[in-house]
């Protein structure tokens, strides 16, 4: 169990958000989508996501929960760049607006390397993702079948 889970399950304190550090992105979801989202979703309870493009490697980088990424990782980005490339699309719209897309999350902190960053998300969070990009996305086994996609696609 994670810590915000065992926050969650006491009486008391009863906050009303916490800050998911990577554990809702487009690679690592799953977890969060068994109980931790619908406990929070239960007891209307925010996130912020930390951290949607997976430490940078959905945004470029080649690191993984803080480490190279191992190659199964690789592979699975490269799934998920292919796909984004024949829609049309950036990797880190699909990444930003799938860890917005759950209705827990509040807000997103991408995490930026230099100012120039802080404007790739914006276009980022504003870039039309195609509803047929997270119907393949589904359809590919890339994501849960659990996880809400923006705009109900």
């Amino acid at each position: 169990m994670s810590p915000i889970e065992l926050t969650l399950a006491l009486e008391e304190p009863r906050p009303d958000g916490f800050l998911l550090a990577g554990r809702y992105t487009l690679l690592d979801h799953e977890h969060a989508l068994q109980r931790l989202l619908p406990m929070a979703q239960e007891q209307n309870v925010d996130m912020v996501v930390g951290g949607p493009y997976s430490s940078g490697v959905l945004a470029g980088g080649t690191h993984f929960e803080y480490q190279q990424a191992p190659p199964e990782i690789i592979e699975r980005v490269n799934r998920l760049k292919a796909l984004a490339d024949k829609h049309g699309i950036g990797i880190k719209a699909a990444a930003l607006q799938f860890s917005l897309a759950h209705p827990v999350s509040a807000a997103a902190v991408p995490g930026a390397t230099r100012p120039s960053r802080i404007a790739e998300d914006v276009a980022a969070l504003n870039e039309t993702v195609p509803a047929a990009f997270w119907q393949e996305l589904r359809a590919q086994g890339l994501v849960s079948p659990a996880a809400p996609l923006p705009d109900g696609a």
